[in-house]
């Protein structure tokens, strides 16, 4: 027997490969399949962190790229564009991404789309690209290889 989670209450309990309610109504829901369960009820469409994180040393940080202005931009214009909230966009702040080099950054949740940003240009195009139409913008994409 395998691990299993209550798809009602979301405790942990052995699964023997019925998905049939006990008789307190808890249905036992394999990792597999609650993990698609959950994936479908995302609480977010999409979820943008822009990386803010400042370091004190003197080394490359996304802080030296002012992004608190690109944060309130993009937080403006999904605002204004109705897509913030509940079933849409959420536009949060973040310490450090890990991926400093390539400062400022943002990275789009679920999908885990990369990017690196100049100016409120291109903070429009992937709020209107991205976060509103769901097309990735290819031009802003952080190389894979780029770190800290």
């Amino acid at each position: 027997m395998s691990g299993a989670v209550c798809g009602r209450c979301g405790a942990t309990r052995p699964y023997n490969g019925s998905a049939a309610p006990d008789p307190f109504g808890h249905t036992l829901l394999p990792p597999a399949r609650l993990l698609r369960r959950y994936a479908v009820m995302s609480y977010y469409k999409h979820h943008i962190f822009f990386c803010l994180n400042e370091r004190s040393n003197g080394e490359a940080c996304c802080a030296q790229h002012n992004p608190q202005q690109a944060l309130d931009h993009c937080k403006s214009r999904v605002k204004g564009l109705g897509l913030a909230g509940p079933g849409g966009v959420r536009v949060n702040k973040a310490g450090c991404l890990d991926r400093c080099a390539g400062g400022p950054v943002a990275v789009v949740y679920p999908e885990g789309v990369w990017y690196t940003y100049v100016d409120r240009s291109d903070i429009d195009e992937i709020v209107d690209s991205h976060l509103k139409e769901g097309r990735v913008v290819e031009r802003l994409l952080l190389p894979p290889d780029v770190g800290r």
